[in-house]
């Protein structure tokens, strides 16, 4: 079911905003019929108690009033949802004429409080988490996703104290940038919704306008707090309750949706009309899919023209805000690793995400995620033979304006994009005639640069060898590796799958690589990369 406001038209896609704030039970986890259960024993247990009592003042016989037990429909969603654990007391107890005093923080379940009847209810509401836990849902496993492959920053917004504890249950904890809870609303004197103050923490803490925020809430009071906010957008989420669809309508929803599945639609328009988007941007996806079918994919990637684009000096790659936020995705949803040409400690510097396997110096030196490392014996031994390359040609380019020399652990690049190309030659040249006095060593070519490194049987191919039987994939049925790259030093590599694996080369065309598969520049791999994690979050 979908509902479109009438008023304030937005635009509802996704790359329209920079981040999108969302409430937590019934949005985000399936946690909200346990707060529901929650509060109706609670009331029930305490509105029941009442009636005893003034049974027992009114005589034998009563007064014939009738216990009217809470109704979560439409009680919850009027009175409590959304709210603050004692705005909600005080919500329902105003609408039944019931007065009670506030009472204290601790007060005990039991006593005649506010504050005790809230207590109450996140005893048992604990209660029902330890005995049945929690799951997210998976349109909004799939919406998540799908923003944070879209570089959107994402932030978790709930009036509860157990949002923590939620999102730990769940598993969800690290979908997030950022979290304005209950406990955190004391803390910084934040009002409860429907105020808008727990909205504009959220946008301040991730440094982004309301305007540019979209908010998606079930709950009246919430999608009330981020309009009041300033949201660009706000979504009313509404998982099947006819009456509290027109109420998020009437309360500042600009589009009221039945599941967030209607909403990354205008992002994907589904998986075939997305294959059909992508295929014509020049993205492969019917062959990935093909070549992928039902196993899951194992990442490996090459770093500089590949998620950074090539620059003029090394130290100008800065990977995008919107790239490590899929690659990040990535790693967390596959086995991911990153293979570059770069020093170890510099490529580990520049991608800065946990978790992934990284190789330094065209796989020379490797650091795993548990601190083991790996490089060659017989790459070491060239260690002082390198130095000596390094002084050597750093003498021989003293006069050549534009060529400079890299100095790394396993490897060094002599760089003449820069150079004008009439002396291109004569840097080959003294590149040759170093190697030639050096026999740990030997010349390798890439784009715009020459490198020196150790003579031995070790190029990106091999330590991609080495990588899938330390992660114990070589032999994984159900995994398939795939190896992005745009360089000559990237071919190795994809040599290595032709037979059970998936090379995609990146700013080639078919016929000038051995890999299967292309792509046409880095904002390619970023869109690609982020197919391979909307695939993973719909299980398809």
């Amino acid at each position: 079911m979908s509902l479109q406001a009438d008023t304030n038209p937005v635009s509802f896609s996704l790359q329209d905003y920079q981040a999108v704030v969302l409430d937590l039970d019934g949005v985000i986890t399936r946690s909200q019929d346990l707060h529901a259960r929650a509060w109706k024993r609670a009331f029930d247990e305490f509105l029941h108690a009442r009636w005893q009592q003034k049974q027992e003042q009114a005589g034998e016989h009563g007064d014939g009033a009738r216990f009217g037990p809470f109704r979560i429909d439409p009680e919850y969603f009027r009175h409590v949802d959304g709210k603050p654990r004692y705005d909600g007391v005080r919500g329902f107890l105003g609408a039944r004429g019931i007065d009670l005093p506030e009472g204290d923080p601790d007060d005990p379940p039991g006593r005649d409080s506010i504050q005790a009847l809230g207590n109450r209810k996140n005893e048992l509401f604990l209660e029902l988490l330890d005995q049945e836990g929690v799951e997210v849902y998976e349109d909004s496993r799939d919406f998540l996703c799908l923003a944070r492959c879209m570089g959107l920053r994402t932030c978790v917004v709930s009036s509860s104290r157990n949002c923590a504890a939620l999102l730990t249950a769940a598993g969800a904890a690290e979908c997030f940038d950022g979290k304005v809870d209950g406990r955190d609303a004391d803390e910084r004197h934040l009002a409860g919704k429907p105020a808008p103050d727990i909205f504009l923490a959220a946008a301040g803490d991730l440094g982004v306008a309301p305007a540019d925020c979209m908010a998606v809430e079930d709950a009246v009071a919430g999608v009330e707090a981020a309009s009041r906010a300033g949201f660009g957008c706000v979504i009313g989420l509404n998982r099947g309750q006819e009456q509290q669809a027109r109420a998020l309508a009437r309360n500042g929803a600009h589009r009221v949706v039945g599941s967030l599945a209607e909403l990354t639609a205008n992002d994907t328009q589904g998986d075939s009309a997305d294959a059909a988007g992508m295929a014509m941007a020049g993205l492969p996806i019917d062959g990935l899919r093909q070549r992928l079918g039902t196993r899951t994919p194992a990442v490996f990637l090459d770093f500089d023209g590949t998620l950074t684009p090539i620059v003029d000096r090394p130290s100008e790659a800065l990977l995008s805000d919107a790239m490590r936020a899929v690659l990040g995705q990535v790693a967390r949803s596959f086995p991911t690793a990153v293979i570059s040409g770069r020093d170890l400690a510099d490529v580990r510097e520049r991608v800065g995400i946990d978790g992934l396997v990284y190789a330094g110096s065209h796989g020379f030196d490797i650091l795993f995620p548990d601190g083991a490392g790996h490089s060659p014996e017989a790459a070491r031994d060239a260690l002082p033979a390198l130095a000596e390359a390094a002084d050597a040609m750093e003498e021989r380019l003293d006069d050549v304006e534009g060529a400079f020399v890299e100095r790394k652990r396993f490897a060094v690049a002599v760089h003449y994009r820069l150079a004008e190309d009439e002396r291109r030659g004569e840097i080959e040249q003294a590149v040759d005639e170093i190697v030639a006095g050096h026999r740990e060593l030997r010349k390798r070519a890439g784009k715009k640069i020459f490198e020196f490194v150790p003579d031995i049987d070790w190029d990106k191919g091999e330590a991609l060898r080495l990588l899938l039987e330390v992660m114990e994939l070589a032999d994984d049925p159900d995994t398939v590796p795939l190896y992005l790259g745009d360089d000559e030093t990237d071919e190795d590599a994809f040599a290595v799958l032709e037979e059970r694996g998936i090379g995609i080369a990146v700013g080639r065309a078919p016929g000038q690589t051995v890999a299967p598969l292309t792509v046409g520049d880095v904002d390619a791999v970023r869109r690609l990369l982020c197919w391979l994690c909307r695939r993973g979050c719909a299980g398809a």
